[in-house]
């Protein structure tokens, strides 16, 4: 068999959790933009000391361009949703295995960034914030780990893999 024509499996967690993990971080980013656009009076977060979600959401930091950047997370995070669903899993290709890692990867440069402002400009942080930020982090490295851990059909058991099991990558 090619290398061009070699198949790969994705380990069985990968798309279960990867999934799990843009709706969980779907839904805590569409909360945020909620809370920004509703001017965040009704945050379930601490709004004194070093926790002080209000503090982060609403400050000079919270907007790019003047983009919201929690509607910038719910964006990729509606972007990670579709790339992570179970279909676009048994269709995968080396480009779309691609894709989901470098849209993970910018993702995490901005956790990076909104890292940096909330403790060397804002100095304080936010609960919800972070929530995105570890789902991000986490959602990185499942896919980033899932793509190493890949392995061609022909190193399966004997029984081998089931038909759903199998994703050609070009």
């Amino acid at each position: 068999m090619t290398d061009a024509a070699l198949r790969l499996r994705h380990p069985k967690w990968l798309p279960v959790t990867s999934l799990v993990l843009s709706v969980l971080g779907l839904a805590v980013a569409a909360y945020l933009t909620y809370e920004h656009y509703s001017g965040s009076h009704s945050l379930a977060c601490s709004d004194t000391g070093a926790v002080n979600c209000a503090k982060v959401t609403t400050s000079e930091w919270s907007s790019i361009a003047g983009v919201p950047v929690a509607l910038l997370g719910l964006l990729f995070f509606v972007g990670m949703t579709v790339l992570c669903l179970p279909q676009v899993w048994r269709r995968t290709t080396a480009t779309l295995d691609a894709v989901r890692i470098v849209a993970a990867g910018i993702g995490l440069l901005m956790v990076f960034y909104l890292l940096w402002a909330e403790f060397l400009k804002i100095h304080a942080i936010c609960l919800w914030c972070t929530g995105v930020h570890v789902i991000t982090f986490l959602l990185f490295f499942v896919l980033l780990f899932g793509q190493i851990l890949r392995v061609p059909v022909d190193d399966l058991s004997s029984a081998g893999p089931a038909a759903d099991d199998v994703q050609d990558v070009d």
